[in-house]
């Protein structure tokens, strides 16, 4: 008996002293941020690069200063406030495209202005509210399942960790470089966001010389600073999915399977199967909490994206595409996969779907996401299978957040999961504590989650 409870208390104490040890290695995350590319390259992303550390400092202070300022009750019922605001995100959208056509109507365009900035300066005075009611909903939600932080199969801390807050502000664009003569994910950069259309097309072919295959992404989201951001032009349906998803990672990045992923993001230890896992497991989970915070909050709301009225079938279209072009590669055809995709580009736009350019890069990019048809990764039916033998959504997150190699999602339903024996209870601490000290926003974040204790002191 005295044997189990040593367990949590050694646990707790590792966590003190990584907290500790945290508040001296704030300059440890902002330097870890990607292996320098080659001269070259570094020469043309240079004007457009950008600057982590100096948003991440930025929200520092901003955060610091939501801990110390009282914070604004909501109810996790208020869903009339969050109707609203995307209400007028769609509507500003659709005003803003008019005001694009419009074509020399000055009366018209000063009309549709003033409309815009009505609606717009009614959204910003309800947007901080909107934040803090979905953060609340989605908050109840992973408490339902029993996801809460890294430390919760150790300590019964009824503690949502790392704290669950995001910003609408526009995430940063990546620049995503595969080699020609195959897909794989070989490099991302981040860039400025909001980037014009000449202004990646110019990034694209300068990077395209050196003899790869390139391609700029806008972000929806991004889990890399605290608090995460999301794209503020997005409805509410993909606004949920995206905080959930970024969310995730941000807490998987505390779990062996997470970390490893930080590894790889930063160019430290590539593995392309641990990535694949890592953001196939983020996506399956984002969907049923999703569903439930709809289902819960938002009765009546349809989650289901519309399907094209002609009856065209993208995925299976994407997978055939994927497909060919894979072997076209193998054969050593190169240019003859790259006119292929050429064409099937301007296939799918004329049916309905606009991809700016379809490429190795842009299946490098898509293809990590393994329940999207432009992957060929076995590891989402991998996964599927799985989570159908797990008894609980947290359970099946624990399986796979506690897996190191694709190896062990393989020999998973021949394994005892969660592993209880000490050695891997050490090697899931040991984990969290490299984490913790490579993450420097580390103690903002736990002094975020006791906010509320922390003001009745």
């Amino acid at each position: 008996m005295a044997h189990a409870t040593t367990k949590p208390k050694k646990a707790l104490i590792a966590l003190i002293v990584s907290l500790v040890l945290v508040g001296l290695a704030l300059p440890a995350y902002i330097t870890l941020q990607s292996v320098q590319p080659d001269p070259e390259l570094r020469s043309i992303v240079k004007p457009y690069t950008f600057s982590l550390w100096r948003h991440e400092l930025g929200a520092l202070f901003r955060g610091l200063g939501g801990i110390l300022r009282p914070g604004e009750s909501v109810a996790t019922d208020d869903t009339a406030v969050v109707r609203e605001y995307f209400m007028l995100v769609g509507q500003i959208k659709d005003i803003e495209s008019t005001i694009a056509l419009t074509d020399g109507h000055e009366e018209e365009t000063k009309m549709l202005e003033a409309t815009l900035a009505r609606l717009e300066e009614r959204r910003s005075v309800i947007e901080a509210r909107t934040k803090r009611i979905l953060e609340k909903q989605i908050r109840q939600v992973l408490v339902d399942q029993e996801i809460l932080n890294p430390l919760d199969r150790y300590l019964s801390i009824n503690l949502v960790f790392p704290p669950l807050q995001f910003e609408l502000e526009e995430p940063p664009s990546l620049l995503v470089i595969s080699p020609r003569d195959r897909i794989e994910l070989q490099e991302r950069i981040l860039l400025s966001p909001n980037l014009e259309l000449e202004e990646k097309e110019a990034i694209e072919s300068e990077v395209n010389d050196l003899g790869v295959s390139s391609l700029v992404v806008e972000l929806s989201g991004f889990a890399g600073v605290w608090p995460t951001m999301v794209a503020e032009d997005l409805d509410l349906h993909r606004t949920l999915k995206i905080v959930i998803e970024e969310w995730l990672h941000q807490y998987l990045a505390f779990r062996p399977l997470g970390f490893l992923y930080l590894l790889d993001s930063i160019g430290v230890r590539k593995n392309g199967d641990i990535v694949t896992m890592n953001e196939t497991l983020a996506g399956m989970v984002t969907v049923e909490i999703s569903s439930e915070v709809i289902s819960t909050f938002y009765q009546g709301d349809n989650m289901e994206d519309q399907s094209n009225e002609a009856g065209f079938d993208f995925d299976e279209e994407m997978r055939q595409t994927r497909i060919a072009v894979d072997e076209y590669l193998a054969q050593g055809k190169i240019e003859e996969a790259e006119k292929f995709m050429e064409e099937k580009g301007q296939h799918f736009i004329a049916e309905g779907y606009h991809i700016r350019e379809l490429n190795q890069a842009y299946f490098a990019f898509h293809g990590i996401y393994a329940y999207k048809p432009a992957s060929t990764s076995p590891i989402y039916d991998d996964l599927r299978e799985l989570r159908g033998q797990s008894s609980s959504l947290k359970e099946f997150v624990d399986k796979v957040a506690a897996m190191t190699s694709y190896d062990d999602l393989q020999g998973a339903a021949d394994c005892p999961w969660p592993r209880d024996n000490h050695q891997h209870q050490f090697k899931t601490l040991l984990f969290i504590f490299l984490s913790l000290t490579a993450r420097g926003i580390t103690p903002l974040m736990l002094a975020w989650c006791l906010r509320p204790r922390m003001r009745s002191w």
